[in-house]
């Protein structure tokens, strides 16, 4: 199994460097990191007292996958779900902060294994969660990824600005579809003429 390390350098590569595309709900990021988590965590790193755009621009990928680590990953307590659930959990905490978690509680009251939808890792969810890949141990990570891409298609969906996330300009698999698919085995990934009949509304 690959290490948390391993996994936030994984999610920092993802990531890639700057971006600050038009219509992203997390506006500026460096490495995954945006400017509201850089001035929440108060990471003044150009020493001028301010947190600004500039700071987020100074930030390297070894910083990234240390907040990554800290503040998505121990702190919600990601580290207490099943190992196997955990990098893809993970990275969609840093994608879409306590929604990954909703996500999966949603999913696994959905297999009989309840727990409230409220985004915290508490001890229901993580005996629900342990239940769950007790009992369902081939299923329980592709279960998850297919939700996290259905989430994806539903936010695309609600709001058009997001559309260029889920679908490329060609009409195929834009970056959050590809994302959650590499969380998915194979079998389960849908084929190009199935997301474009998903998409189709939206062009």
């Amino acid at each position: 199994m690959p290490t948390v390390e391993d996994i936030a350098r994984e999610i920092v590569a993802r990531e890639g460097g700057w971006s600050d595309r038009p219509g992203d709900p997390g506006g500026a990021t460096q490495y995954g990191v945006t400017i509201e988590t850089l001035r929440r965590l108060r990471l003044d790193l150009d020493g001028d007292r301010r947190v600004t755009e500039a700071d987020l621009r100074r930030l390297t990928p070894q910083q990234a996958a240390a907040i990554f680590i800290r503040h998505y990953f121990q702190q919600p307590r990601l580290d207490e779900l099943p190992q196997a659930l955990q990098p893809s959990v993970f990275d969609m905490q840093v994608n879409a902060g306590p929604q990954a978690i909703r996500i999966l509680q949603t999913m696994l009251t959905g297999m009989g294994h309840p727990c409230a939808a409220d985004g915290i890792v508490g001890p229901r969810t993580i005996a629900a969660a342990h239940e769950a890949a007790r009992t369902a141990p081939d299923h329980i990570v592709d279960a998850y990824g297919i939700a996290r891409r259905n989430y994806y298609y539903a936010l695309a969906e609600a709001r058009p600005a997001c559309r260029q996330f889920a679908c490329r300009r060609d009409g195929g698999k834009g970056g959050w579809i590809t994302r959650a698919e590499s969380f998915i085995a194979p079998r389960y990934h849908l084929t190009d003429a199935e997301h474009r009949e998903r998409t189709r509304s939206w062009h």
